[in-house]
């Protein structure tokens, strides 16, 4: 009889049990430790496969069911700590670290940190010998947990596996799809993409180079050394490449030498088969790999050395010596026009020797500053800040607000009188010195391509400067009679120089617009630093003004003294007050956190019982910014703010907001500043006067809080 005719003519209960026992191999076996729950987490160890095959690796996980609301942590945490466990293991069995899922972010005010909620499986891989002789395992575990929903609490459990053993091909367990779930989950590398990362200013680029999916994205550091805020800040997304700018913690104590995590995407990764989540575990480099680059030396950039080098011929300081210097050349060679082209090529000489000199300090510097490279400088607010100061200083210089190196040029002319070649190669010399007030502006260009480019290229570089202003020399060395067709020196010099600082002027704005991005709460700086930078241009301008105005070289020697030190200790102070606005708040000196004011915020607040510091305020209020830099410049004010006693809310009116304008008119104020002090000892907020000094908040602080004032 078939077997099909054999089920049709079978009682009922038979066809139930045949049924049953065909089913029975592809039911999956059941893997587990008997589940326990503490508290709002129930736990249990499972298995992979329904048996252990000796000699094979076998995956076992610690799995976390969280009830709603209530989570744990990732490995790296804020605020808490992650699960961990530990393996009470038969001899000759070993088991590997957890992995760990990529987690979710998790926000709560201000409180950013990396959680698993639901269900998260988090699994170890034992080994076992070839030869193992056991038809069972037994395994114990202990592990422990912080849960969190709106207080955190302790949790652990404890339990023991058995593993069945045998040499059969092992087959899925029910379990089985938690563990393919966890492998989606899991960071990998990506050959089809390329990371890497550097030090930027105060704050880190993390680079990748591939094929990109859709934002948002997401670093997961696995250090706690980057804040959780910073990690989705987008820098730069092109169709092949990603920037991310990331910050290190507060309260790190060093700046973080690597990074490693999770790079999340909400789409898959392309070229990856699937991938959502990239493994990052790099060195962060000291430079910017694009930056510090080998810049390729081009035709291009040659002509333009040589062009800035020959208009130097144009300006005040070297346009006047021009024909003077070749008719020396002639008188001293008489009527031998090879011996004046002989000195116009010692002259050549000297030129260029002055800019292999220059160029070979520069080299030295650069190799003694790590490699620096001009797109890595650029990076650092404080080198921008002194470029910008620089430039700036040298087009007023062009404008005609201060004069320098007006010795240099009498220098020039008395050079010559000097007899013989030695005497046209040190005017060679001198000439480049006679040139420097006027050569800065126009070389600062080359001088940051020679930072980038190796050193035969940098070379090559100063050698085109060289020969464009040695150009005209040897030109009218060789046809003498031209001096009597070159421009006759007069007020069109003076036009010429001061419209060339327009330029100048130009490339200080893009220094401050870079300036501007680097001095922004997104790098960790305070609002007012900027102000701070432009302030210092304006006290540099009139440390300038002082001494064009005073310390000119037909002055009196005690005026031309006092100008000078004037204008000596400004540009001091100029540099003291820029350079501090462009250094970041320590990493052991956190910033205080504002929180964004809204309509009845404050007053929920107090009802809490939270002390609450609500200010209103504008970046164009001179005043709101003085009380700012007064108050929290008091390490006693912030330190009551950074301990989370009170809570700092801004209601920001730099642009017009009618929220804020009608809470403003409910306290009879229609201008900023206006600052208030709610507290759970007080009935209604306290008023604070329009100027602000530490002790009047501390005072208010502690009369909201109900504390006793002495």
């Amino acid at each position: 009889m078939s077997f099909q005719a054999l089920f049709r003519s079978g009682p009922t209960p038979f066809k139930i049990l045949l049924a049953g026992l065909l089913l029975l191999p592809a039911t999956a076996r059941a893997v587990d430790s008997p589940a326990v729950r503490d508290q709002y987490v129930v736990a249990r160890v499972i298995g992979e496969k329904g048996h252990l095959r000796p000699g094979e690796p076998y995956r076992i996980g610690l799995l976390l069911s969280h009830d709603a609301g209530w989570h744990t942590y990732w490995k790296s945490t804020a605020t808490g700590y992650g699960p961990s466990i530990e393996w009470d293991l038969p001899q000759g069995v070993s088991v590997s670290e957890l992995s760990w899922p990529t987690p979710r972010i998790y926000t709560q005010g201000d409180l950013i940190d990396y959680v698993y909620e639901d269900k998260v499986l988090l699994v170890a891989t034992l080994s076992t010998s070839d030869t193992l002789d056991a038809s069972s395992l037994k395994i114990s575990y202990r592990a422990e947990w912080l849960m969190c929903e709106k207080d955190c609490r302790p949790g652990g459990a404890s339990g023991t596996l058995t593993l069945p053993v045998s040499a059969d091909p092992p087959a899925p367990s029910k379990w089985s799809t938690y563990f393919a779930r966890h492998d989606q989950s899991l960071p990998a590398a990506s050959a089809a993409h390329q990371i890497q990362a550097w030090k930027s200013g105060q704050g880190i680029i993390l680079e990748v180079q591939g094929p990109l999916p859709a934002p948002p994205y997401t670093f997961f550091d696995a250090t706690a050394s980057i804040n959780p805020e910073s990690t989705a800040t987008v820098v730069l997304a092109e169709t092949d490449r990603l920037h991310l700018r990331l910050s290190p913690d507060a309260s790190a104590n060093a700046f973080p030498e690597k990074l490693d995590g999770v790079l999340a995407a909400s789409d898959p990764w392309p070229g990856t088969d699937g991938l959502s989540y990239l493994t990052v575990a790099i060195p962060i480099q000291p430079t910017s790999p694009i930056a510090s680059a080998a810049m390729p030396l081009s035709i291009g950039l040659l002509f333009f050395a040589f062009l800035g080098g020959l208009i130097l011929n144009l300006m005040p300081c070297v346009f006047p010596v021009l024909g003077i210097k070749i008719m020396g050349f002639v008188e001293h060679a008489g009527a031998d026009p090879g011996k004046v082209i002989r000195h116009g090529l010692v002259f050549t000489g000297g030129v260029l020797l002055s800019f292999w000199i220059l160029a070979l300090v520069l080299l030295v510097l650069r190799s003694g500053g790590s490699q620096l490279g001009w797109g890595f400088q650029l990076q650092s607010p404080a080198f921008v800040l002194c470029l910008t100061i620089l430039l700036f200083a040298f087009g007023l210089n062009m404008f005609g607000l201060f004069e320098f190196g007006q010795s240099a040029v009498g220098v020039g002319a008395g050079l010559t009188v000097r007899q013989g070649y030695s005497g046209s190669f040190f005017s060679g010399v001198l000439a480049t010195v006679v040139a420097t007030p006027c050569a800065a502006p126009f070389l600062a260009p080359a001088l940051g391509a020679a930072l980038a480019l190796p050193p035969l290229a940098s070379f090559a570089v100063f050698t085109a400067i060289a020969i464009g202003l040695s150009l005209p020399y040897l030109l009218l060395s060789a046809f003498p009679s031209m001096v009597k067709r070159l421009p006759r020196p007069g007020p069109w010099m003076e036009s010429f120089k001061q419209s060339m600082s327009f330029l100048l002027f130009a490339t200080v704005a893009f220094l401050l617009w870079v300036l501007a991005g680097q001095l922004t709460d997104e790098g960790g700086y305070s609002p007012s630093s900027f102000l701070k930078v432009l302030l210092s241009l304006v006290v540099i301008a009139l440390a300038l003004w002082i001494f064009g105005r005073w310390g000119a070289y037909h002055k009196p020697a005690k005026t031309k003294i006092t100008a000078t030190t004037a204008a000596v200790l400004l540009i001091a102070a100029s540099f003291w007050m820029g350079l501090r606005a462009t250094q970041a708040p320590s990493l052991n000196d956190p910033a205080i956190s504002w929180q964004k004011w809204e309509p009845g915020l404050a007053e929920e607040l107090a009802r809490d019982g939270k002390l609450v510091y609500l200010d209103f305020t504008a970046r164009w209020c001179v005043t709101c910014q003085t009380n700012k830099a007064a108050v929290f410049s008091s390490e006693t004010v912030r330190d009551r703010f950074l301990s989370g006693e009170a809570i700092a809310l801004k209601a920001d009116w730099t642009q017009q907001d009618p929220q804020i304008s009608e809470e403003l008119a409910k306290f009879g104020r229609s201008a900023v500043p206006f600052n208030l002090v709610y507290g759970p000892a007080l009935e209604g907020p306290l008023v604070l006067p329009e100027l602000l000094t530490p002790q009047i908040v501390l005072d208010a602080m502690d009369h909201a809080s109900g504390k006793r004032l002495d």
